[in-house]
């Protein structure tokens, strides 16, 4: 089973930007659709955004479109996420995981997350 860890996130001020790293365990990465989702405190997990294997189709929810951005380098078997005008409401734990879709029961694999705070 790929094993996917998770990396890059902080403490930044609303404004700033950050970038998350989810780095894969398999070459089979390069095969794979990826997806990123948040969870704040209180809250159900949510979508975030996802990416095709071949990082040429994208979705992102609408709280973040326009802000984000889902990009993929499959020779480093990596999946990153621009943030960039991060709101106090961006602060969650991030996760990635191995999959297609809005819902976290079209993902598996999924790695155990990077906390992003945002401060106002």
């Amino acid at each position: 089973q790929v094993q996917l860890v998770e990396s890059g996130g902080g403490l930044v001020q609303a404004g700033g930007s950050l970038r998350l790293s989810c780095a894969a365990s398999e070459r089979t990465f390069s095969t794979s659709d990826m997806g990123w989702f948040r969870q704040a405190p209180g809250k159900e997990r949510e979508f975030v955004a996802c990416i095709n294997w071949g990082g040429t189709i994208t979705w992102y929810a609408d709280s973040v479109k326009g802000r984000f951005t889902i990009s993929r380098d499959n020779a480093k078997n990596t999946v990153y996420l621009q943030m960039n005008s991060l709101k106090p409401e961006d602060t969650a734990v991030y996760s990635c995981a191995r999959g297609w879709g809005k819902k976290t029961e079209d993902y598996g694999s999924w790695g155990q997350g990077t906390q992003v705070t945002v401060s106002s």
